[in-house]
C-alpha cells in the first residue's frame, strides 16, 4: 500500500517547522519571556508548547508515551506548555531558551524518525477522545503542521510587537 498521504503529512510537518524555525532564529534571547501589553503569551511558551504538541499529535498519539520519552520531552515540560497552561514573563518559571530549542529540535527530529516507521494503513485507527479536527491517527498528523501554523502566526506577531522586522 502506498503511504503517500503520510509522506503529505510528513512534508507539511517539515515545511511548517522550516518556517517557524526562521522565526524564532531571529528572536534574541532575552526577549523570549517578554510578553507584550495586551498579549497573553510570549515566544518562550509558544516554542515550548509546538515542541509538546508536535511529540503528542505525532509520537504519543501514535504509539503511546514510552519510558524513553522522559528524556526526550519531561512530564514536568508538558506540564509548562500544555494547553490551557498560563505563560508568565519570569524566566525562573521556564526551563532555560537553550533547553526549550534543544527540546523544540529533539521532538522534531524525533518525530520524523518515528513516522518513517509508521504505515499508513495503521494510521486509519480511530484516537480516543479528544482528537482537535480529525478522529484518526493519520488526522493527527496532519492536524500537527496546521497546529504550528497557528503558533507560527502568533510568533510573527509576537516579533511584530516586541519590536522586530518581519521576517518575510
Amino acid at each position: 500500500m502506498s503511504n503517500i498521504r503520510l509522506e503529505l503529512a510528513r512534508e507539511q510537518i517539515a515545511f511548517a517547522r522550516r518556517y517557524t524555525t526562521e522565526l524564532i532564529e531571529s528572536v534574541p534571547t532575552e526577549h523570549w519571556f517578554q510578553i507584550p501589553d495586551s498579549f497573553p503569551t510570549h515566544i518562550a511558551w509558544q516554542v515550548g508548547h509546538l515542541a509538546m504538541a508536535q511529540y503528542g499529535l505525532t509520537i504519543m498519539r501514535i504509539r503511546g508515551r514510552e519510558p524513553e520519552d522522559e528524556a526526550l520531552i519531561p512530564k514536568d515540560f508538558i506540564r509548562k506548555f500544555k494547553k490551557g497552561s498560563t505563560p508568565t514573563a519570569s524566566a525562573e518559571d521556564y526551563p532555560t531558551p537553550a533547553v526549550i530549542r534543544a527540546t523544540f529540535d529533539a521532538v522534531h527530529e524525533a518525530s520524523l524518525a518515528a513516522m518513517a516507521g509508521y504505515q499508513e494503513a495503521d494510521l486509519e485507527e480511530s484516537l480516543p477522545a479528544p482528537t482537535a479536527v480529525y478522529e484518526n491517527k493519520l488526522g493527527s498528523l496532519f492536524m500537527c503542521s496546521a497546529h504550528e501554523m497557528v503558533h507560527a502566526g502568533q510568533i510573527g506577531l509576537l516579533r511584530r510587537m516586541i519590536g522586530l522586522e518581519p521576517v518575510r
